[in-house]
C-alpha cells in the first residue's frame, strides 16, 4: 500500500464522517422548523391563542417554516455536501 493511498482512504473516511454528522444535523433542524411551522398553523385548534403574529403572518410564517424545514429534511437525505 502507498502513502497516497492511505492518505485518500483517510481522507473519504473524514469526509463520509463529516456528510453524516451533517446530515443528522439536517434532520434535527428539519424536524424542528417543521414542527415549529405546524405549531403556528393549527394554535388555534390546540387552543394556543397567540397575541403578537396575528393570524395572516402566523400562517405565512407557518408556511415558511415548513418550506424551510422540509428543504432541510431534503438536504440531509441527498447528502450532496462536496458539489
Amino acid at each position: 500500500m502507498t502513502v497516497d493511498s492511505e492518505d485518500k482512504r483517510a481522507e473519504d473516511k473524514r469526509q463520509k464522517a463529516y456528510a453524516n454528522r451533517r446530515a443528522i444535523m439536517d434532520y434535527g433542524m428539519g424536524f424542528i422548523y417543521t414542527a415549529m411551522g405546524l405549531f403556528f398553523l393549527f394554535s388555534d385548534r390546540l387552543g394556543i391563542e397567540l397575541e403578537f403574529p396575528t393570524k395572516p403572518f402566523s400562517w405565512i410564517f407557518a408556511g415558511l417554516c415548513l418550506l424551510y424545514g422540509g428543504f432541510r429534511i431534503y438536504r440531509g437525505y441527498k447528502k450532496n455536501y462536496f458539489r
